[in-house]
Order: structure tokens, then C-alpha cells, then sequence
């Protein structure tokens, strides 16, 4: 029987504040695990000016301080000036009351381990680390030492960083799964490995912002050990401009169908699907902010990076919080919460189920009335693995020069 072959697509730009985005070369190659990140132009967008109210309001005690939403770390996404479609996250600081600390593992392509945004956040077996020597996990092909899991790509810090923006004392468990030389099955090994990591370490959340075109058994038996175990999963929809609603689109982990994955897709400025991004009325969740998203890079730069990676991170974030604030929900209820409290878009209902974008204030709201249902049945595909196709379909691989 011959071996499936999976690749990594890695579509990254980086619009560091110095310097200029690189220009992707593709090519093909078979199956593949993918970071969910496109190219984009460099263009800055400029934020509106808000109008200066008549009347003054009273101070609100916000959970954290409002700089945090406009630093330069921050993006369109958490801005409370952009009242059209950002994730409304100043009004749930407003509300927000922390009971617990909560463990989002980030697995993706590593951390800069001292970036000044990220270093006070990084978990590394019940503590915060702040050295060059235990930081996370590497389980990537052919690593010089598992404990440093240093990120030389980039989107596992900009993933990390916009968690963090959303969720400032959110506790970040670094577990990196790519090598860029390595095989999409060495890949697939590894992210497999991370998971079965981050499943016996009891986190809370994994965001994963990556996935491939066909399932595979061992990653299906850990995720839903971590149903079982209480722990959420939020997936990237994927870039491919495709409806993973129809089997041949079909996405994973995305689509594997758990009540404990939360998929995601993306939208722009203007509150408008991007064209780039996978959808589906019913397998995609909801949608976040995921064009020009700037967040922190390696380096201890900032930088913009566009796609359903990007707004996977920010449903995290919004999610850390509710588990922080609630602890007692279960990867369904939040999936349940982020679900009905969706702002209501034009549109949507063709894209993902909840038909809106991500509403952090009206999350926290509907979670505090909120009550368990408990367990509830998982919606598994009886036909992941019946499929007659001999050999595996082909996709695209982007590499960055």
C-alpha cells in the first residue's frame, strides 16, 4: 500500500514595520499539513478617527488596561474604534472577571521566546519561563533540542501574540510541529506528537491553525481523547477558497465533525468574507478578524500576516476567556456561547453556522446565564476513511523564500 504523502502549506508575509513583504513562489506537492496564513499586499490601512463624544462618560474599571488594545502588537481586530468588525473586546474587559488562569497550547511553528509581548506568558510545565533554554516542546523533524522550540518561521509568534492580545494573562504552552525541509508525513508526525503532548498535559484550549485535505486515524483517536478530557480545539477553516461542507473540500482537523473543534474562517475591515477563505454554512463555526492581522514576530518585531490562522487565534483568545471566567464550561457550551453570540452579519449564514463574526462582550454576557447541558453526542462521518480514491489529491505548497 503506498504511503500518503503530506505537505505543509505556508502561506506567510511578513509586513514587518522595516521591511518589506516577500512574494511566494508555489509549487505542487501531495497531502499536506498546512499553517492557514495567505499573501497580501502591503498597503496600511488607515483607522478612522473617532468623533469626540458631546457629553463625558463615566469610568468603567476595565479588566486590563485599554493601551493594551492600540499597542503595537495590537491589530484592527481588538481596536474599540473599529465598531464594524472587530471582535467588540473592550466592552467584554468591561465584564470580564478572572477565576482562574487558563493554558491555550499554541502548535504551530515555535516562539521567539524573549519577544517583550510574549515572554511573561509562556508555560512551560506549571511556570513561566524567561530563559532560552526551556521554553515549550519541539517535536518537529530532525530538532537540535527539544525544549527550545524557536521559532525561525514566524506565524507560531504572530499566532501566539494575537491569543495574548485578546487574552493578556492567558498562559501559552509553546509545542512546534513544522520543519520546512521535513515531509508532509514527518509533518503529520510531529503534529500528532504535539497533540498527544498538549492532551496529557490537561491544557485547556490547543488552537491549532493548520490542516490538510485528508484525515488521518492517530490525529483523529488524540482529539477525541481530548473530547473526553474536556478540552477544546479551535481549527482553522483552511485557504483554499473551497466549501469544506462538500467531502471532496472536506478540511482537517476542521472537518473531522467533534463537538469539541471549534473552525474557524476570516473576514476583513469591512466585515466581508475573504475570497481566500475555506467556508461552510454547516462544518465552519464562526468567522474572525483575519486580514493584515498585525501581531508580534521574531525579532521582537511587529508585523501583518492575513488568513484563517489568523482568526483561529483571536476565537482562542475569546475562548481563554470564557474558560477563565467560567470554569465549569465544557468545550461544548463555549463552542455552544461563541456560536449564539455572533454579531449577525449580511451574508454569513452562507459561510459559517452562526452567521456572524466573533462578539467577545456578548460571549462573556450569554455566558454568565448560561447552563450545561453536559455531554453531548459526538457528530462523527462514518466515511473518513471508506474512500476508493488510490492515490492522495494534490494541493499546493507555498514556500517562503
Amino acid at each position: 500500500m503506498k504511503n500518503a504523502v503530506l505537505c505543509l502549506l505556508l502561506l506567510l508575509t511578513y509586513s514587518a514595520l522595516e521591511a518589506k513583504p516577500k512574494i511566494d513562489k508555489v509549487k505542487k506537492e501531495s497531502k499536506a499539513k498546512k499553517l492557514e496564513t495567505k499573501v497580501t499586499p502591503s498597503t496600511v490601512h488607515a483607522t478612522p478617527t473617532p468623533t469626540p463624544s458631546l457629553a463625558p462618560t463615566p469610568e468603567v474599571e476595565l479588566a486590563f488596561s485599554a493601551d493594551k488594545l492600540t499597542s503595537q502588537f495590537a491589530s484592527w481586530g481588538i481596536n474599540p474604534d473599529n465598531k464594524i468588525s472587530s471582535i467588540n473586546l473592550l466592552e467584554a474587559w468591561k465584564i470580564y472577571q478572572k477565576k482562574r488562569d487558563v493554558i491555550v497550547a499554541v502548535i504551530d511553528t515555535g516562539i521567539d521566546p524573549l519577544h517583550p509581548f510574549l515572554l511573561k506568558n509562556i508555560h512551560v510545565d506549571g511556570q513561566v519561563s524567561h530563559t532560552k533554554t526551556a521554553f515549550g516542546k519541539d517535536f518537529s523533524k530532525d530538532r537540535k533540542d527539544i525544549n527550545t522550540p524557536f521559532d525561525d518561521h514566524g506565524h507560531g509568534t504572530h499566532v501566539s501574540g494575537i491569543v495574548k492580545s485578546v487574552h493578556p494573562d492567558v498562559k501559552i504552552m509553546v509545542l512546534k510541529y513544522y520543519n520546512p525541509k521535513a515531509s508532509g508525513q514527518d509533518n503529520l508526525n510531529s503534529t500528532i506528537e504535539a497533540l498527544q503532548y498538549a492532551v496529557s498535559m490537561n491544557v485547556d484550549i490547543i488552537n491549532y491553525s493548520g490542516g490538510g485535505p485528508e484525515p488521518a486515524l492517530e490525529e483523529l483517536k488524540i482529539l477525541k481523547e481530548a473530547q473526553k478530557k474536556g478540552i477544546l480545539v479551535v481549527a482553522a477553516a483552511g485557504n483554499e477558497e473551497s466549501n469544506i461542507d462538500q467531502k471532496k473540500f472536506a478540511y482537517y482537523p476542521a472537518s473531522y465533525g467533534l463537538d469539541n473543534i471549534i473552525t474557524v474562517t476570516a473576514h476583513d475591515q469591512n466585515a466581508k468574507i475573504l475570497s481566500s477563505s475555506n467556508y461552510g454554512p454547516s462544518t465552519v463555526d464562526i468567522s474572525a478578524p483575519g486580514y493584515r492581522i498585525r501581531s508580534a514576530l521574531p525579532s521582537g518585531r511587529a508585523g501583518y500576516l492575513t488568513g484563517t490562522s489568523q482568526a483561529t487565534a483571536f476565537v482562542s483568545g475569546v475562548a481563554a476567556l470564557l474558560k477563565s471566567q467560567f470554569p465549569e464550561l465544557t468545550p461544548a457550551d463555549i463552542k455552544a456561547i461563541v456560536k449564539k453570540s455572533a454579531s449577525k452579519e449580511n451574508g454569513f449564514v452562507n459561510y459559517c453556522a452562526a452567521g456572524g463574526k466573533l462578539d467577545a462582550a456578548n460571549a462573556i454576557t450569554i455566558a454568565k446565564t448560561w447552563k450545561s447541558e453536559g455531554k453531548r453526542s459526538v457528530a462523527n462521518r462514518k466515511d473518513f476513511f471508506n474512500t476508493k480514491q488510490k492515490t492522495p489529491g494534490t494541493i499546493y505548497y507555498r514556500k517562503i523564500n
